[in-house]
């Protein structure tokens, strides 16, 4: 990938979502710089999840792999109220299939450090105790003043700024973002050795006098990330032999077994907000994660949400750095995360309500309602398929965007994540071919070759679209398909699984961040139009076809994207 020694732009915030976003930038050529006001690496670690479909995103970036090894893969939910157990809900993603049907346990720390060894790989290291003391912008760009460890000022003049820097944000202070929303309940994290007979392999639920506690397994042999809805008054000011004294005795009780909680690692007493912006960016400026919108930790969605917004927005942004397409692509960063963070914050105010279950009839109730939930394997499948729908990811998709085009015979339906169709596959060439494609930086045109119109129009798109796209002839093609390389489909099942005609025929066009945008039975003018409109005019200016027009439906790519003009 080419890369491009303009002024970088600046992602300010060296945590997992401003390291996700600088890799990405990078990954498309884009020259980054990132700064951090911390000294150093963060040495304790608020998330501890990251789910399903994050882990889908890491497989897109090439880190997968490490945050696979370095993490406990968890796959049930045990609930306990007063000593006796209530119901182990076992992972269910059978509606929405995965290559990654669990959730991965893993320090933030080590997330963080995983992605500053991938963002070391293509060039980009974070520069730590350099602070954002201020910025402003026109139209050409930001000026950003920045503030080194020694206190030498610096002013930095660049084209776009992110800002991932956290609830505290000062991008999203400078730019006079409002953080809409309530204060809510104060809880304690806790990471600590923990001795009992009850197994590793499942997160714990436990409810006792009135409050509820949690318990994660890390891969780390007898260590656990523990979490007390009502601390209580003193917590803050205890000591660790205290603290460990307190879990102990809360945690024996709602298990109903002997608990003994060795010295935390750390602990933290915060309050956490429900707020988020009603707008993610101003102007050149954008922000993701804590900086746009901050909640409980009760599903573990924060950093999760945080990666994926930065996914979302640096192959926009790479876009448009790049002259591939025009400034109203990024508007629809802001269309489509502001709905996805409302949508959480409702989610997690429900799970916080699951989680410290405070009505006073509990103890009473829960037994109850787990007895009819572990006799009625409907509903209890019901439920795991709710619970993990909520928290994993795979359910959020885009079919209201701008960049979605409704129609067609897609499967699955157009705004849908396309890793689903691969993970809907028997394992084998054709599901690992369209994960390999998924890891590509660019726009994806598969299609089935038929050796006429839509053979054509592919080679038309392919020579004229330039870097931007990718375009794959879904199961080889015949002469006269020239126009896209060939994706392996033996027994043709991925044509299948996308609805494409048995006999030839169909089409389908994969966003960079993995969703599907468009797609239909005929490759026709229209179609593409409508569906690569929203890159806009730079884009119609960069791409020239070799060919002409071979129909009034089937055109060469500039008449393609341009239309009539």
């Amino acid at each position: 990938m080419a890369t491009f020694p303009d002024n970088p732009v600046l992602v300010v915030g060296a945590g997992p979502v401003g390291l996700t976003a600088a890799h990405e930038l990078a990954r498309r050529g884009v020259s980054v710089r990132l700064v951090d006001a911390a000294l150093g690496p963060a040495r304790t670690s608020r998330a501890v999840a990251v789910h399903p479909r994050t882990l889908e995103t890491f497989d897109q970036m090439g880190v997968a792999g490490p945050v696979l090894a370095a993490g406990r893969h968890n796959k049930a939910f045990t609930m306990y109220s007063a000593g006796r157990r209530l119901v182990r809900l076992q992972a269910d993603y059978a509606a929405m299939p995965t290559r990654f049907p669990y959730t991965v346990v893993i320090e933030q720390t080590r997330t963080e450090e995983l992605l500053r060894e991938a963002c070391a790989a293509l060039g980009v290291r974070p520069e730590w105790g350099v602070r954002l003391t201020g910025l402003d912008q026109d139209e050409d760009g930001v000026r950003a003043q920045l503030t080194h460890p020694d206190g030498k000022l610096e002013d930095f003049r660049t084209p776009w700024l992110v800002g991932c820097d956290g609830g505290h944000s000062t991008v999203r202070g400078q730019l006079g973002l409002p953080l809409l929303g309530e204060s809510s309940e104060t809880w304690q994290l806790a990471d600590a050795p923990v001795a009992m007979d009850l197994p590793p392999d499942t997160i714990y639920w436990a409810h006792a006098d009135g409050h509820a506690l949690m318990m994660v397994p890390y891969l780390r042999e007898g260590y656990w990330r523990l979490l007390d809805t009502a601390p209580g008054p003193g917590a803050a000011a205890e000591t660790p032999t205290e603290a460990a004294a307190r879990f102990s005795a809360k945690l024996s009780a709602g298990l109903g077994r002997t608990v003994r909680v060795g010295e935390p690692s750390w602990t933290s007493v915060f309050t956490f907000q429900q707020r988020m912006v009603p707008n993610m960016s101003e102007g050149r400026v954008f922000v993701a994660g804590d900086a746009a919108h901050v909640h409980s930790p009760a599903s573990g969605q924060g950093m999760n949400t945080g990666i994926q917004e930065a996914y979302n927005l640096a192959w926009k942004l790479a876009m448009v750095a790049r002259g591939q397409a025009g400034r109203p692509l990024l508007a629809t960063y802001s269309q489509e995360r502001v709905p996805v963070g409302r949508a959480l914050l409702g989610s997690t105010r429900k799970a916080t309500f699951l989680v410290q279950f405070k009505n006073t009839l509990a103890p009473v109730m829960l037994p109850v309602v787990f007895s009819v939930v572990r006799k009625v394997p409907a509903l209890r499948g019901k439920i795991q398929r709710k619970v993990l729908g909520g928290m994993s990811g795979l359910l959020r998709h885009y079919a209201g965007s701008p960049l979605t085009t409704p129609g067609g015979r897609l499967r699955p339906a157009a705004g849908s994540r396309a890793a689903a169709v691969a993970a809907g596959l028997p394992a084998g060439p054709a599901a690992e071919a369209l994960y390999a494609e998924l890891r590509d930086v660019r726009w994806t045109l598969l299609y089935a070759p038929d050796g006429g119109r839509a053979s054509t129009t592919a080679a038309d798109v392919a020579a004229g679209a330039g870097e931007w796209l990718s375009v794959r002839a879904v199961g080889g093609g015949a002469p006269g398909d020239g126009g896209g390389v060939p994706l392996t489909d033996p027994g043709g099942l991925l044509r299948e699984a996308l609805g494409f005609a048995a006999g030839g025929g169909g089409w389908a066009l994969v966003r960079p961040d993995g969703y599907l945008a468009a797609g239909g039975d005929r490759l026709t003018a229209r179609r593409l139009r409508e569906a690569l409109s929203v890159l806009g005019p730079v884009v119609l200016q960069r791409s020239s076809a070799t060919s002409p027009a071979v129909s009034d439906t089937v055109v060469s790519t500039t008449r393609v994207l341009e239309g009539s003009r």
